[in-house]
């Protein structure tokens, strides 16, 4: 079996982190002209006192990936620009973490460093770089797009193997089997707004998905054959393993930097 490509995640954690698309150099159109009368200015530039160049020492952030599990940036971090990410929370069912208890410790036999994720979710959008001033814009521009959806139901009960696209992250997931066609719709939405702010949109052809566990590097070759095919059988025949992994998508939620926004589903 081939390893899936990882749908909407980066080198860098999975909450924070970033997957890929800078907004390609563009910004939003404007005027950019000066108003009419408006008097010139002059050219010339003065020095600027030592003491004020103090005031603003150069201290961006290390991205020093021992101190985030091993995980590395795939970009750079720069003042001003926030790492959004557009997905749906996986509301877990009171039984799902029994599931897991049984799920992980097995892969780990084979894959010793496999962590096990804290949250759940299910991605709608590649990592982007949104600047600070466009943050409100985008959220409301995916609130209009959004704001018709009604909540469904979906199921994910297929155990998958992938990866980010640098291959310095493997996942354990489970995959989307039924709802997909939902996804897909809220998507083609996101993609819209995605396109209006001139930000790279979703993967052909998802596999959407929540992912369980990750680990650092490329784990692919341990992980697949024998090992998914007695994740999987512990899935199925975990009890009531269908009803248990059949749940509502409620809303949508868009995290960027620090910030988080959520759109309720109707």
């Amino acid at each position: 079996m081939s390893t899936a490509p990882l749908v909407g995640y980066s080198s860098s954690d999975s909450e924070d982190e970033a997957k890929t698309a800078v907004a390609r150099g563009r910004t939003r159109p404007w005027s950019g002209g000066h108003c009419r009368g408006q008097s010139s200015l002059s050219n010339e530039r003065f020095p600027v006192p030592d003491s004020v160049l103090n005031m603003f020492p150069d201290d961006k952030p290390e991205d020093d990936s021992a101190k985030h599990g091993g995980r590395v940036r795939t970009f750079p971090h720069e003042r001003g620009n926030w790492a959004t990410h557009v997905y749906v929370p996986y509301e877990a069912k009171e039984e799902f973490p029994d599931l897991l208890d049984v799920l992980l410790p097995h892969a780990q036999t084979y894959v010793p460093r496999l962590v096990r994720m804290e949250a759940f979710h299910l991605s709608l959008s590649q990592s982007v770089i949104l600047r600070h001033h466009w943050i409100l814009p985008f959220v409301q521009a995916l609130k209009d797009r959004v704001a018709s959806f009604e909540r469904f139901l979906f199921t994910t009960d297929r155990v998958k193997i992938y990866t980010n696209q640098e291959k310095t992250r493997t996942f354990v997931g489970l995959e989307v089997t039924s709802g997909h066609a939902q996804f897909l719709d809220l998507v083609s939405e996101v993609d819209r707004v995605m396109e209006e702010f001139d930000l790279t949109t979703f993967y052909q052809d998802p596999s959407f998905h929540i992912s369980l566990a990750w680990c650092v590097g490329d784990a692919c070759l341990q992980l697949e054959g024998r090992c998914l095919q007695e994740l999987q059988e512990i899935v199925d025949e975990f009890e009531d393993s269908e009803m248990l992994l059949r749940v509502q998508a409620k809303q949508v939620r868009c995290k960027s930097g620090n910030k988080f926004f959520s759109m309720p589903l109707k």
